[in-house]
């Protein structure tokens, strides 16, 4: 199973469910991103771990190769002393550390392919990681910029303001109701106070201008009066 498709089924395991429940999407970015890593990880220590089997089968490798070069060299001296038994014994034991040789050489491109593989993936997994990251600093933004367009539509459509004004409108109704109670002790009274002493100040005013008036054509009237009276 390759990389991608590990880590496919790693975070479709937990996003299916969010993703179904209308979670944040933020939050999924950073899960996504979160699993991403946590595969890096995984990927760098399977990765190292192979390296570090490479080296040893490496050594074996070496150590079987020179095995059968050492059981070439005691087949030869065993013919050179007339002993084939010894020799073909030695040639035996070459053969078997060559055919190990191989096994191991084998075992080696396996974990080349392997690495090889690793790196591979670790490169594109590192490219689709660093997009995500920039994706999920977009995504942030445009999280932010949404939120904020809400939050002033909201204020421009919520009941708060149409409950402040009519609140507001509440108490001038209020306001003029108390007014209206002040103004009501003068109904009945026929007159208002205030009217009263207006009607007080222009009275002071004819009675001034009469009384200028009598002094004025008092005098005569006044004769006249005396007049009539000894008749």
């Amino acid at each position: 199973m390759g990389i991608f498709s590990r880590m496919g089924d790693i975070i479709n395991s937990n996003l299916n469910s969010m993703i179904d429940k209308a979670e944040d999407p933020e939050k999924i970015a950073r899960l996504i991103i979160q699993e991403m890593e946590d595969t890096l990880v995984e990927v760098r220590t399977d990765a190292a771990r192979n390296i570090a089997e490479r080296k040893e089968l490496s050594r074996r490798a070496d150590d079987y190769q020179s095995r059968a070069s050492d059981w070439a060299t005691k087949a030869e001296l065993a013919l050179t002393k007339d002993r084939e038994d010894l020799a073909r014994g030695a040639l035996s034991a070459k053969q078997q550390s060559e055919a190990m040789h191989e096994v191991v050489l084998k075992e080696i491109d396996i974990i080349d392919e392997a690495v090889a593989k690793a790196d591979e993936d670790l490169s594109k997994l590192q490219s689709k990681l660093n997009e995500a990251k920039a994706k999920h600093k977009a995504l942030l933004m445009r999280g932010q910029v949404a939120r904020g367009q809400i939050k002033v539509r909201q204020q421009l459509s919520d009941n708060k303001v149409e409950d402040a004004l009519s609140r507001y409108a509440r108490m001038e109704r209020k306001v003029d109701e108390l007014e209206a109670h002040v103004e009501s002790f003068d109904l009945g009274a026929g007159e208002t106070l205030e009217s009263q002493f207006a009607a007080l100040a222009a009275d002071e005013a004819i009675e001034s201008e009469l009384a200028a008036l009598k002094a004025k054509v008092g005098t005569p009237k006044a004769a006249n009066g005396d007049k009539k009276k000894a008749g």
